[in-house]
């Protein structure tokens, strides 16, 4: 049997310009694909228009493009989908495997003690709530959620136990982000998600999602997060300093360098394309550090 081609991926949220942990997830994704021979995509995660800054997409596609990161084929809108995610949704509800809740933030949080974040107790379930002003969740069940991650080792959850019932579309009507992640990484045939470990808890809704919508599951490497001297993660949120085209070897650089990449002996006058090919042709996730935080300047 022919080995599977790989397809990497890598998708930003247009929310902002490309930051240092950005760089290092689309690095890591694109190294990973090329050193095997396999085609590297760019999908535009857009939507949730409210959180979405005006021309941050074009913004890092630029960004991509000046440091030597290019794609294949079409960048995919997500924002251009809403009809397919749509059908999936009408499908689980027709299948009953999901249904209308009514509950708030603060509902939920009354129920567990103020926690923030709370598990869902399933209060709407079994109930015939009505669609309007509703987000739909989808019913989990306590089979248990294992993942090999090629970088961090094993997991397992219980996904009703610890998490339960999660919204797939939200009162705002704006789809979540699990369930658009889990059907464009399928339609794309993606192969390899390389990203960073701060959605390492977002992994086990995406595997029950392709086990109920009948989706492959990828292998998935979650990378160490950068994080500054106060410990804060990089971030748009946290108002990380974006990366510059004007200080492209410096960044691809210092990111090969997170990543505990070889440079290559003479380094300091390679251009761009020379960098990549060295970083291309030396790509060892084996050396990538088992952990899940590091500091940097």
């Amino acid at each position: 049997m022919a080995p599977k081609k790989v397809i990497g991926r890598f998708a930003p949220s247009p929310t902002g310009p490309l930051h240092f942990g950005s760089l290092i997830a689309a690095l890591g994704s694109y190294l990973d694909a090329r050193s095997r021979g396999g085609q590297w995509l760019v999908r535009m995660e857009d939507i949730d228009p409210p959180r979405e800054q005006p021309g941050a997409g074009d913004e890092i596609l630029k960004t991509l493009e000046a440091f030597g990161l290019e794609w294949d084929g079409p960048v995919i809108y997500q924002s251009q989908r809403l009809g397919i995610y749509h059908d999936a949704v009408t499908d689980l509800l027709k299948n009953k495997l999901a249904y209308y809740c009514t509950c708030s933030r603060r509902d939920i949080a009354k129920l567990a003690d103020g926690k923030s974040g709370a598990r869902y107790p399933g209060t709407c379930r079994g109930h015939n709530r009505p669609r309007e002003n509703a987000s739909v969740r989808i019913l989990t069940n306590n089979n248990g959620i294992s993942l090999l991650d090629r970088l961090q080792g094993e997991f397992h959850w219980d996904l009703e136990c610890e998490f339960g019932d999660f919204v797939i579309k939200r009162k705002d009507q704006l789809f979540a982000y699990h369930l658009a992640v889990v059907i464009d990484d399928a339609e794309q045939g993606v192969t390899d998600i390389i990203r960073g470990v701060d959605l390492l808890n977002s992994t086990p809704h995406h595997l029950y999602l392709q086990q109920v919508l009948d989706l492959a599951t990828p292998s998935y490497l979650h990378l160490p997060m950068a994080i500054d001297k106060t410990g804060a993660k990089l971030s748009k949120q946290s108002h990380a300093k974006p990366v510059t085209i004007n200080n492209v070897i410096p960044e691809l650089q210092a990111a090969l360098t997170f990543l505990n990449q070889a440079l290559p002996p003479e380094h300091a006058h390679c251009n761009k394309y020379e960098l990549l090919v060295w970083a291309i042709k030396h790509w060892d996730p084996e050396n990538i550090p088992v952990t899940t935080k590091i500091v940097v300047n």
